[in-house]
């Protein structure tokens, strides 16, 4: 294979596993899907085999039909052996929702980072009837359209608690640096940010292969927001860093095992088209900004499509997240318009 086909993005397996079924990847390590209520109607979890049991990297949202899948997966793929332990890459529902039935009803130890468990807990105990002022107030500051702001004031905002089983109180952290066993493998825990902060993405010392989580995914870029829980945040910065700093240790023959999607080779184009997305993004971000605009009148540039009800929540947070990115990085200038709207203009 010539260099430059071994450096394109390939996907070794065109589908997917079957609800309840699994595939081998690699030696010991098993692919499995996982289903969503959502657009993305997926998340995908790995098992690595330890032998007598099996260690899982992430878990799927919590609900009835979770309970009665994983009960069929631990006696069909998972050949009646205990989950001992599960890997969290990140604090989102998707991937923590399970974590804390595998640790109830399995016994299973919980390994994560520490803003990744600290994150999930507090979301998970902080469960709301009505949204809080906070929220209100941050929905008005990124210019929600009034419809759709007046629906949200007056319903039951998404909680954590929804869909993430109560997590426990203790676990075992992992951090930027560390060497740790699974699988019979050697991984490097390398951190990522932006789409969550202090995400792990796991590493193989013994072959090619690579745990993202959300932190690299093929043929869609990971949501990358701003939230009431930390209004000025700038998570665009935080994403091109860690995506630069990854960078350094992409190999083009890395089989990336991701969140969602097909696990892919060809990480170093991967990651490069990752950073040139929104390096574009805030390219025509700055020239729509040419007099002040709140984020949701960000819409066309940044996604260049028809955004609906449904996308809407995603689209308002990663539109403030790329206007704030301009703001922090001193290429644009925020006022206060009409009903608390953040108005951004280029400089």
């Amino acid at each position: 294979m010539s260099p430059a086909a071994r450096a394109g993005i390939r996907y070794p397996w065109a589908e997917p596993p079957a609800e309840g079924a699994a595939l081998e990847v690699a030696e010991g390590i098993l692919w499995l899907r996982l289903p969503l209520p959502m657009a993305l109607d997926h998340v995908n979890v790995f098992a690595l085999d330890e032998g007598e049991g099996w260690t899982l990297v992430d878990t799927g949202m919590h609900s009835r039909r979770s309970v009665a899948l994983w009960e069929a997966i631990l006696a069909g793929p998972l050949a009646g052996k205990p989950v001992t332990r599960v890997i969290l890459t990140h604090h989102h529902p998707d991937h923590v929702g399970m974590a804390g039935w595998f640790r109830k009803v399995h016994g299973a130890e919980l390994w994560t980072t520490r803003t990744a468990m600290l994150m999930a807990r507090m979301l998970t105990l902080d469960e709301q009837a009505v949204p809080t002022p906070e929220t209100l107030e941050f929905w008005r500051n990124c210019g929600m359209e009034p419809r759709i702001y007046a629906e949200r004031e007056a319903g039951r905002p998404f909680n954590f608690a929804d869909m993430v089983h109560p997590l426990p109180l203790g676990y075992r952290r992992i951090k930027e640096g560390d060497v740790i066993r699974v699988g019979g493998r050697d991984w490097d825990v390398r951190i990522g940010n932006g789409h969550a902060p202090e995400h792990a993405t796991l590493w193989s010392r013994d072959d090619d292969l690579v745990l993202a989580g959300d932190q690299i995914l093929p043929s869609i870029s990971s949501n990358i927001g701003v939230y009431a829980t930390e209004p000025l945040a700038d998570p665009v910065g935080d994403w091109i860093e860690a995506c630069e700093r990854l960078s350094d240790h992409a190999r083009p023959e890395h089989l990336v095992l991701g969140g969602h999607k097909l696990p892919f080779t060809g990480l170093p184009m991967r990651l490069r088209q990752l950073i040139d997305n929104h390096h574009g993004a805030l390219h025509r971000l700055h020239r729509h900004l040419d007099v002040p605009k709140p984020a949701t009148a960000c819409f066309p540039p940044l996604f260049k499509r028809r955004i609906g009800d449904s996308e809407y929540g995603l689209a308002m947070v990663e539109a403030m997240a790329h206007c704030l990115h301009l703001w922090h990085d001193g290429r644009a200038e925020r006022s206060i318009g009409e009903n608390d709207a953040w108005l951004f203009r280029a400089i």
